[in-house]
């Protein structure tokens, strides 16, 4: 019996042999279908080489494609456990053509690979074609020899596939398989069709027309072929059985599932195990590639579907986590097709734990809640959507749980009644956000975000996505459509920009549809909503339109790195001087960085030597960052440092970096930086580059502030510092490492000089003055007053000292005309101090040389004016002084 990874295997194999390209699965958040939440069937990665917007190397592929039907219009959610072949997570095997071959080729690789390599029984196996579609049943009669009546005519959508309004679609035809009369059930088209003993196992998309808005159908000059067939379908045919849950894979992760809660496998718990399993492959894959649980976008559907095993194994009568204990097993049978599972499993077993310890919580708490609901209720009763609404919003408890708790009663949930609840709920919502005065615009974002939901961030992925124009607004109004020349603000329903937030600024970019394009100059949050500032470059763009988001990626890789640089330099900064530091502010944009911390006063040189080292230590170490999300507590407890102010949510994402002997922070015990942080940060330490801290200064009262450069940034100073340093050697004609003694010789010599000339200065005025330089007696004191060219004002305390000397009792006034603008200097003998001041007279004087104020002691006093002309005047009023 060939195992689920030997089927995969074969079919794979089987498709290479014929000439195909074996190509990976794409992710399951799809890149090129902004119309999706989630990958969910095999040709999303294929849909631009189908509508020829891309070209690829080959012209004929297989890919086996992990796929998730949790959201949207593809919901399999609520059925996942109690039906044999629904599921969240899948695996579609698909070989496709871009107009290499056709029907021809089509039908027989399919009818081969089914007969001859897997060995199914044909007269098991019946078909459907499109009604109209007379060339593929001709081609079924004759390679496959099936009779007319294997051979259903459908004459509805269900064989007529469409890529949307217009673009390529065509006829389908179906492979069925007939399980036998002992199962109930009708094949497809009759009354019976939904039983389980005609199982359709693959589907042939023979697309060959073009849809055109008027209705006509056009021929494409390429047909090509999309097909597809579920892994875990055809396993099940394999292996035996019409339930995809009795597969070797399955069967596995039942048992792992039996085994951690105590419950036999496949008795009266079998659903809830089921239920399990399922979800232990979608969550799993999901977390591998980077979706974390929130209460937003494809993080909501994760979490839904993480908690709705979690309660199965509640109701399972686990007591402590159990789902990351069966990570392992589903590692050993899957790890091998999907190797990012293995890299990824202790990221997925601790956001498996972590979120089934807090969902605990919840659960307990709710269900009683629910169960005190319900015995009020009469028989066969469905539960209020008021108290299914006061659960949820009052106490946590999602509906899709109270729905599935109620399930397994036979009672469900007054719809109608929750949604009125939920609307009631908008409405005060609505007049809140209306009234809170942030914006005056606000009341379209909140119609915008009601009518839209959240805009789901991709960015920490990728730097490219295609989205899908929810609005255009101009001024406070929403448009249809903006033309070239338009500034304008654009939502998407999904985009890689980094909306600014926490210090970083957003980001910028090119946004291109198929009618335009507009350059992205900001990108800010409002809301839950992404808001992208845009200018429109080409043509026109408009509401509904597909559009690809290409972030500035030199722009965005100079933000990472200095983000990152931050992260380093606030525990560095700790380890120097002391865990009084914390952040008070940061802002991190593309040219440079800039942290403000707690400290009281300026950091010394050797303070800032040893942080700048610490700093680039740890970017040269080159360990992996690594993001987590958990709870606030639990963060904390791991040592993370907080935003001082900020305020958090229910989950937080935390970011650590670097790996430090002695430390106790972070789940291994070993994390350098341990911070709260929603930013986008670089893979690896070593791509910040290097770190040069250029200042420290105060930027408020026991908050210092410093900047620095990183990455490019940082190279350009250092290139520009040895320009400098290269053009200083030539002109001192010296070495580098002799330029500080010789720049030292220059200054003392500079010094020295100048003080010679400001001695010859005050010599120059003292003999210029020559006789005039005599006091006259005012009041009975000697006065002397000199008006003096040629000197500073720093100049003048000398002079006045020597005056003083020279008259031995008495009070002198000296102004110096500098450039037409006057300063002046008074002094009194310390014989005279008690009775004059030297600070009166220079107010005096100041007074009428255009000046203010003027201070010093009573024996020294200096002030300044604007106008040195009024010389004459200041020197009466100090006389007046004097003269009392």
């Amino acid at each position: 019996m060939p195992s689920l990874n030997d089927i995969r295997s074969t079919y794979l194999d089987y498709f290479k042999g014929n000439g195909h390209a074996v190509v990976d699965s794409s992710s399951l958040v799809p890149r090129n279908d902004p119309t999706l939440m989630f990958t969910n069937a095999g040709m999303v990665q294929f849909k631009n080489v189908f509508t020829g917007v891309e070209k690829r190397d080959y012209s004929r592929a297989t890919s086996s494609q992990k796929c998730v039907r949790a959201g949207g219009k593809h919901n399999d959610l609520d059925n996942v456990g109690y039906t044999a072949r629904h599921h969240t997570f899948f695996e579609m095997l698909g070989n496709f053509s871009f107009g290499d071959y056709f029907k021809e080729e089509a039908i027989p690789f399919a009818w081969d690979l089914l007969t001859k390599e897997f060995g199914i029984d044909k007269d098991k196996l019946l078909v459907t074609v499109y009604h109209t579609d007379d060339e593929a049943a001709n081609i079924w009669k004759k390679y496959a020899g099936l009779s007319d009546d294997r051979i259903i005519r459908i004459p509805t959508d269900d064989n007529f596939w469409s890529m949307g309004a217009t673009g390529p679609c065509g006829p389908c035809t179906e492979i069925f398989y007939d399980h036998g009369d002992h199962i109930w059930g009708g094949p497809p088209g009759s009354p019976e069709e939904d039983g389980d003993r005609f199982i359709e196992i693959w589907n042939i998309v023979f697309m060959q027309f073009e849809q055109q808005e008027n209705g006509d159908r056009l021929n494409l000059p390429k047909p090509s072929i999309d097909t597809g067939m579920g892994l875990e379908r055809i396993a099940a045919l394999l292996q035996g059985s019409h339930d995809n849950y009795d597969t070797d894979l399955f069967k596995t992760l039942i048992e792992a599932s039996a085994s951690v809660t105590g419950q036999a496998p496949y008795g009266d718990k079998n659903v809830h195990h089921r239920v399990i399993a399922d979800h232990l492959r979608s969550t799993s894959f999901l977390i591998a590639e980077g979706v974390m649980p929130s209460n937003e976008g494809r993080g909501y559907v994760l979490r839904r579907i993480m908690r709705r095993a979690m309660r199965h194994a509640h109701l399972l009568g686990a007591k402590d986590p159990v789902m990351h204990q069966l990570v392992p097993a589903l590692v050993s049978q899957m790890g091998g097709a999907y190797p990012e599972l293995s890299q990824g499993q202790a990221m997925i077993e601790e956001t498996l734990k972590l979120e089934e310890q807090r969902f605990r919580q919840t659960l307990d708490r709710g269900l009683k809640l629910l169960d005190n609901e319900i015995l009020g209720l009469a028989e066969g009763e469905d539960l209020s959507g008021e108290s299914a609404f006061k659960l949820y919003d009052t106490y946590g408890f999602p509906l899709d749980l109270t729905q599935d708790a109620l399930r397994e009663k036979g009672r469900s949930v007054a719809i109608e009644g929750f949604e009125k609840a939920m609307e009631n709920q908008k409405t005060m919502a609505r007049a809140a956000w209306s009234g809170s005065g942030e914006t005056a615009d606000a009341a379209i974002w909140f119609e915008l975000a009601d009518a839209h939901g959240s805009t789901e961030f991709l960015g920490y992925e990728t730097e490219v996505a295609e989205g899908q124009i929810l609005a255009i607004v101009s001024e406070g109004a929403a448009q249809n459509a903006a033309s070239k020349g338009s500034k304008v603000q654009v939502v998407v329903n999904q985009t890689p920009f980094y909306a600014e937030s926490g210090g970083q600024i957003g980001d910028t970019g090119l946004l291109k549809t198929g009618t335009g394009a507009a350059k992205i100059t900001d990108t800010r949050k409002i809301g839950s909503l992404f808001v992208h500032s845009a200018t429109v470059s080409e043509g026109e763009i408009s509401t509904g339109q597909g559009a690809e988001l290409q972030v500035d990626h030199a722009r965005r890789a100079s933000i990472r790195a200095n983000h990152s640089a931050t992260h380093l330099l606030h525990e560095a900064l700790r380890a120097r001087l002391g865990d009084h530091v914390a952040q008070r502010g940061s802002l991190n944009a593309d040219d440079r960085l800039r942290f403000d911390f707690s400290h009281g006063k300026a950091l010394e040189a050797e303070d800032l030597e040893q942080v700048s080292a610490e700093v680039n230590a740890f970017i040269r170490q080159n360990t992996p960052v690594d993001t987590r999300i958990m709870t606030p507590d639990d963060a904390r407890a791991l040592g993370a440092q907080a935003l001082f102010g900020e305020k958090y949510g229910d989950e937080v994402r935390v970011v650590s970096m670097g790996v430090a002997a002695g430390s106790k922070k972070g789940l291994s015990g070993n994390t350098y930086s341990l911070e709260l942080c929603g930013g986008t940060h670089v893979k690896r330490t070593g791509d910040i580059g290097a770190f040069i801290l250029l200042s420290d200064g105060a930027s408020s009262s026991g908050v210092r502030r410093i900047e620095a450069l990183t990455g490019e940034g940082a190279l350009a100073h250092i290139r520009e510092q040895t320009q400098h340093l290269g053009a200083l050697t030539g002109m001192l004609k010296a070495q580098p490492a002799q330029v500080p003694d010789r720049v030292k010789a220059l200054m003392d010599e500079r010094k020295s000089l100048q003080n010679e000339v400001a001695q010859l200065r005050r010599e120059l005025a003292m003999a210029g003055a020559g006789e005039a330089a005599e006091a006259r007696d005012v009041n009975g004191v000697a006065f002397l007053a000199q008006v003096l060219s040629g000197v500073s004002g720093k100049d003048l305390p000398d002079l006045v000292a020597q005056y003083k000397a020279q008259i031995g009792s008495g009070v002198v006034l000296v102004i110096a005309d500098v450039d037409g603008k006057a300063a002046v200097a008074a002094g009194v003998t310390d014989d005279l101090t008690d009775k004059i001041s030297a600070v009166n007279l220079v107010q005096a004087a100041v007074a009428h040389l255009g000046g203010k104020g003027g201070g010093g002691r009573p024996a020294m006093a200096q002030g300044g004016g604007s106008d040195v002309s009024q010389s004459d005047a200041a020197i009466k009023a100090a006389e007046a002084v004097i003269g009392g």
